[in-house]
């Protein structure tokens, strides 16, 4: 049985005679009142935590301690954190396992990792990919004793990284095993900060890779031959000069074609902060013959709603593979670039082209530079610049589909319907 719950609702009811009454409330869905037929009423509420499992939780009995505007008040918490992918009976799994162990017996390094990962990765957007790193560049000391492990084993793993060529990633080895250990030092897993004065592998400098604009319409143009997955996708990463994960990852109730906008809520951007995005004439003429297909039912409707998806559970993985077929259409000549240069290319572009730095950095969610701002420039730049913000990308757009192209936006939009 469906209804909104009020208190005068839930007080005229009776206990029914075998069994129990299950009402769910409209109002907060996944909210569910039950009343057995000893008269105990209590409080449970379901709800899927985000990449993981539906979790059921018990709030407590009514009327005391939890009331109706209790209930939802706290089934409201809950969906907040599955939303980052927090899952409260993970960690409350975890801290009694932690607990028994710790009493019991000497736990390994994949015990303490796999603690690691629920009590903490798993709150974490790419806690998943963290998991793995550490997986990797801890094999050999799996099933050994955590309180063995020392900082020797750190440096190998970092070194090894390294010596296959890949230093920058090594960097990140580092980072990923210093915070493990060092979170395992602080509950007392291992006696020391073993983590600490292992050495970087390389020095970084920032990237000085600037792709000029000839370029970009270079890789425009490629993309109409990437197919009906990645060309769409990449387009709109060059059209809104947004991150590759959060375009990967756009999702049809994000999308506001009335308003020519995408608005992303703080929990599916990099940054954590709430974000939206001007969609250009280009822009938007891509995503409705997005939505064309899916009308058409070229591509199937997913529970989470994805734009971009093969699987109809995850966005698109394969980028690598995807972006080696582009080199390969780009030529030999092209110089080596990576995705993200894209961000940077529409930064540099316009300002040279008088676009204030301020609102480039709005446009590509950035935090504020310089000194630190007032609380009400916080609000301003959080909330602000939205007609500048669309000015700078509805340039964007005309200087990479229209300005020196071989073939004009209109004729490649043409040539798109045509392959559909």
């Amino acid at each position: 049985m469906k209804k909104e719950l009020t208190n005068r609702f839930l007080e005229s009811l009776s206990p029914p005679d075998v069994g129990r009454l299950e009402i769910s409330d409209t109002r907060r869905q996944g909210l569910r009142f039950r009343l057995s037929a000893s008269g105990k009423a209590t409080w449970m509420f379901e709800k899927r935590v985000k990449g993981g499992k539906k979790r059921k939780h018990t709030l407590g009995a009514w009327p005391e301690p939890v009331s109706l505007s209790d209930a939802r008040a706290m089934a409201l918490e809950i969906e907040a954190e599955a939303t980052r992918g927090i899952d409260r009976v993970a960690i409350a799994e975890a801290s009694k396992i932690e607990s028994e162990s710790s009493k019991h017996q000497v736990l390994t390094v994949l015990e303490v990792l796999n603690l690691y990962d629920k009590l903490h990765l798993s709150t974490l957007r790419r806690g998943k990919d963290r998991y793995r790193q550490l997986e990797l560049a801890l094999a050999g000391h799996l099933a050994n004793p955590m309180a063995e492990l020392g900082r020797t084993d750190l440096q190998k793993a970092v070194d090894a990284k390294a010596e296959e060529g890949y230093r920058i990633s090594a960097n990140r080895t580092r980072a990923a095993l210093l915070a493990f250990s060092r979170w395992a030092w602080g509950r007392n897993y291992i006696s020391a900060d073993i983590g600490a004065g292992v050495p970087k592998a390389t020095k970084e400098n920032s990237r000085e890779r600037v792709l000029t604009v000839p370029e970009v319409r270079q890789i425009w143009e490629a993309s109409y031959e990437m197919g009906l997955l990645w060309g769409p996708a990449l387009r709109l990463i060059i059209l809104t000069a947004q991150r590759r994960g959060e375009i990967l990852g756009l999702r049809w109730d994000e999308i506001r074609m009335g308003e020519t906008q995408i608005v992303k809520p703080g929990t599916r951007t990099k940054n954590g902060k709430p974000h939206t995005t001007h969609l250009s004439k280009p822009a938007l003429e891509e995503i409705r013959l997005l939505k064309e297909r899916l009308e058409r039912g070229e591509t199937c409707e997913n529970e989470l709603g994805l734009v971009f998806t093969t699987t109809g559970t995850t966005p698109p993985s394969g980028v690598s593979k995807a972006k080696t077929k582009l080199d390969k259409l780009l030529g030999d000549e092209f110089q080596p670039w990576n995705i993200h240069d894209i961000r940077t290319a529409f930064a540099t572009a316009m300002v040279e082209r008088g676009v204030p730095e301020n609102v480039a950095d709005r446009v590509l969610n950035h935090s504020a530079v310089g000194s630190a701002p007032s609380a009400v420039a916080r609000v301003y730049n959080r909330a602000g610049m939205l007609e500048q913000r669309a000015s700078a990308l509805d340039a964007w757009a005309d200087l990479v589909t229209s300005q020196g192209n071989t073939v004009d936006a209109a004729n490649l939009i043409e040539m798109r319907r045509a392959s559909l």
